[in-house]
């Protein structure tokens, strides 16, 4: 009879590492479990004969391993996968759940709400992304760290993958957490280096000015918490990504004329007033 059991284990192991049914087949057999086997193969994917992967593996995983591996995750009551199948996945993935990368694989898998995956969501973005899961974590989480068009793409849906249902705005403790999350990474890897500043005819001006600093996250937090909100409007979470990238470190080019949120600009006469002698 045929082994259920291996023969999803191996379609996980293929999804997962990119690696051909042969060698799947292999590690499985040697190192009996499927966490173990997987990352026997990341460490030295050729330690058997002929392993490791062949050409035409990088393309993308088929449609039916796909559907496959959907299945395993999906709500049994459902065709969704929620929050019981993504936490399986995680453990599989080896990625905690609260991972910053997991909102760009939300991005990229069309996740409509926190906890729930769609199938066609599923099988459109693995198939975009392409094989190795694992791998594929590591490329999105360096490209949201470093790639400016990228970053912003990512998080603009997670205001949308995070809002309640039927709530137009964000709530403010969520707001905070999902900013804690994003804005570090950014900062570090460069997507959210300060823009280029242009004078007169549309020439960038060279000069050395610094951007955003990691502990003005902090200030903006103290800061909302004392205004009282409760909530963050989808504009003011879209353009606040604008004011990191477009404000230097003194608040010095900010324009208060211009079609700013007043929360931003209350913010502003916040934080100069930090950056004031004695303050």
């Amino acid at each position: 009879m045929p082994d259920k059991k291996l023969d999803n284990d191996i379609a996980q192991f293929c999804t997962v590492t990119g690696a051909s049914a042969r060698d799947a087949k292999k590690f499985l057999e040697v190192h009996k479990r499927l966490d173990i086997a997987i990352d026997a193969y990341y460490t030295n994917p050729n330690a058997f004969s002929n392993s490791g992967r062949r050409k035409g593996d990088s393309s993308a995983p088929s449609t039916s391993k796909l559907n496959q591996l959907f299945d395993q995750y999906k709500d049994p009551d459902g065709e969704e996968i929620t929050v019981n199948g993504t936490i399986k996945l995680c453990e599989d993935l080896g990625v905690d759940p609260e991972d910053v990368v997991l909102l760009a694989v939300a991005y990229e898998l069309k996740s409509p709400h926190m906890g729930e995956w769609t199938r066609q969501g599923w099988i459109d973005g693995w198939k975009s992304i392409g094989f190795g899961m694992k791998s594929a974590l590591e490329r999105l989480r360096n490209q949201l760290a470093s790639d400016p068009s990228y970053f912003p793409k990512v998080y603009n849906h997670t205001f949308d993958f995070a809002r309640t249902e039927g709530q137009r705005s964000l709530g403010l403790e969520y707001a905070q957490g999902f900013w804690s999350l994003l804005l570090p990474l950014a900062l570090k890897g460069g997507a959210l280096a300060l823009a280029p500043s242009r004078d007169g005819d549309d020439d960038v001006a060279m000069d050395d000015e610094e951007g955003w600093k990691e502990e003005y996250t902090q200030w903006w937090f103290d800061f909302l918490n004392q205004k009282g909100l409760k909530g963050i409007s989808k504009d003011t979470w879209t353009m606040f990504l604008d004011f990191i990238r477009s404000t230097n470190s003194s608040f010095s080019n900010y324009d208060m004329e211009a079609a700013w949120p007043s929360t931003i600009d209350d913010f502003v006469e916040f934080a100069k007033a930090r950056l004031a002698p004695g303050a």
